[in-house]
């Protein structure tokens, strides 16, 4: 079925080419203010600004035209030519009915299904992910699962850092200072130790840090051993990395790093600069971009004078693998603000490469700490994201512990796992993604406001009902619509259908966790207005049905999120 705000744009589409007006001007949005109606449309003002007309006498003769028989009652005229709509209760019972045993709530698939590469998270390779990292991750996933929920073909792709200079020195260190029982014990916090220790002595010894040079140098050339260790230290790595994307219910289709593409570099600067793409300037390779006014005296360097390549030559070899193996329509990059330019670069030297794909730059702001500055440590280091989630796993173990009572063991640790890792993730995903915001523990664990403890509680609160009904809901069971709370609480449900397809359209997933934050209110308002388990019987019935698609709602909702609901708590 089409979503409310479809079949009321459709009627007022049908209007406008009744009254020889614009039909493109048929949109409908929801009303700010529930006294006003559900939906309000502003094509008679806009309409009236062009023809330089009266926007109500044009509103008047859009109504006189507007069918909306059986779906509204009487639209009416407000202010300047707002034209107001106010569903119909007998349509609004219909249309949940039907929700009742539709496993996607309403929610349609893309009309347009399209295929889409997400690039997203991106550790290095011999080092620890931190708190930085939880704003690509988490957000790169939501947007993978809305994307495969609304139907399009989805390739989550994390593009590892795994070749670069570091390596010269992790490569001596191994070779002279590796501790085996601590590579075992803790893989990355042995090669941080490795490469901090030849850092350090690199600063005393220039033997060393030509020695260390000499070795990246041997790696680069394809020498056997050094090879191999680099070899362990990417899988290595990716083992630890592997145990924080598995308790954050995270998988990737695709997991090729920077070196997958080293041997393409070379041949790709040498096409650029035969096509004369690229050109030399100062002994370097560029390419400069007279079409695009924003980058004017902005060139990428893709081959340094001393002939080292870069980020963006590593890029755009990239870019052309994906178009070779996956053919995508659409590469997405889920990466820091900071990098904004290197994206605009990328995207028009792809451009000029005659790539088609749409290629985006999901930018983000970032986390703070509660002193307004970038998280750090005491000794001054980025936060550790492991030390980020099991903290909040622990946190959430003693808020259970002194909430709730005796749960078994088993149990009482997922439920843990379920809100600890919830509250991270909510918090970054119901914030604007382009702000920076602060991480606050107290804020993010609290079980009122608007966080993944309230709304995982107001989901639980919801099952308890049918435990206390001892009844399930009865999909065929008419929905009443007679209080006021019970129709709001209708109208919110059916608006879910036309909000999750929204979080694609600016990659904005706060549109989806406020709007699970209001229907949680609304359910609240709901249950205190109107008995379910004490209603008489036929408005328990509908009560129940009621409550039963809030419930998968809810969970449904958090699931894009990636966040799970417990069934107690």
């Amino acid at each position: 079925m089409p979503t409310l705000r479809e079949l009321l744009a459709s009627r007022l589409r049908d209007a406008l080419i009744a009254c020889d007006l614009d039909s493109a001007r048929a949109d409908v949005s929801q009303a700010a203010d529930a006294r006003f109606g559900d939906y309000q449309a502003n094509a008679a003002m806009v309409l009236a600004k062009e023809k330089k007309a009266n926007p109500r006498q044009l509103a008047t003769g859009i109504l006189s035209k507007l069918d909306v028989t059986g779906l509204t009652t009487t639209p009416e005229i407000a202010g300047a030519g707002f034209i107001n709509f106010r569903l119909e209760n007998s349509f609004l019972s219909g249309a949940l009915s039907g929700l009742a045993s539709d496993p996607r709530l309403g929610v349609h698939a893309a009309e347009n299904p399209k295929k889409i590469l997400v690039d997203f998270s991106s550790p290095n390779v011999a080092k620890p992910m931190h708190v930085g990292h939880i704003r690509s991750t988490i957000l790169g996933d939501c947007l993978v699962r809305v994307a495969r929920f609304l139907g399009h073909d989805v390739t989550a792709d994390n593009h590892i850092g795994d070749w670069g200079t570091q390596f010269g020195k992790v490569i001596y260190g191994w070779k002279h200072f590796l501790n085996l029982a601590d590579l075992k014990k803790d893989a990355i916090a042995e090669l941080v130790r490795l490469y901090r220790e030849v850092t350090r002595l690199e600063e005393t010894d220039e033997s060393i840090k030509r020695t260390a040079r000499e070795e990246l140098v041997k790696l680069q050339a394809g020498d056997a051993e050094n090879l191999a260790i680099w070899k362990q230290t990417v899988e290595l790595s990716w083992r630890e990395f592997e145990k924080l994307y598995d308790l954050l219910d995270i998988r990737f289709d695709e997991r090729l790093g920077e070196s997958a593409y080293d041997a393409a570099l070379a041949p790709l600067c040498a096409e650029l600069e035969m096509s004369g793409i690229a050109s030399a300037s100062e002994g370097a390779l560029c390419i400069f971009f007279p079409d695009t006014p924003s980058l004017e005296g902005k060139p990428a360097i893709i081959r340094k004078s001393d002939g080292g390549f870069l980020y963006a030559t590593t890029d755009l070899a990239t870019i052309e693998y994906r178009i070779k193996h996956w053919n995508p329509d659409a590469i997405w990059y889920v990466v820091g603000v900071p990098q904004a330019l290197h994206f605009q670069q990328i995207f028009a030297a792809a451009k000029m490469m005659g790539i088609e794909c749409e290629l985006k730059h999901i930018a983000f702001g970032s986390i703070l700490g509660e002193d307004r500055k970038i998280m750090k440590t005491r000794s001054g280091e980025n936060v550790g994201l492991a030390e980020v989630l099991h903290e909040a796993i622990e946190r959430a173990r003693r808020i259970i512990s002194a909430r709730a009572d005796q749960l078994p063991p088993d149990e009482a640790e997922s439920i843990a796992r379920l809100i600890g890792l919830g509250a991270v993730k909510y918090a970054e995903l119901s914030q604007n993604r382009l702000t920076d915001y602060v991480f606050s523990w107290d804020k993010l664990l609290a079980f009122e406001g608007n966080t993944a403890p309230y709304l995982q509680n107001a989901y639980v609160r919801i099952r308890s009902i049918f435990r206390r009904a001892e009844e399930p809901a009865n999909p065929a069971a008419p929905i009443f619509l007679n209080e006021p709370a019970e129709r709001a609480l209708g109208l919110k449900l059916l608006q879910y259908a036309e909000t999750v397809p929204l979080v694609l359209e600016e990659f904005r997933p706060n549109i989806l966790a406020n709007y699970l934050y209001e229907l949680a209110n609304t359910y609240h308002s709901f249950y205190e207005a109107c008995p379910v388990i004490k209603a008489d019987a036929a408005n328990r019935a509908s009560r129940l049905l009621l409550s039963d698609i809030t419930a998968r709602t809810l969970a449904h909702g958090l699931s894009l999120l990636g966040i799970g609901c417990p069934e107690r708590m």
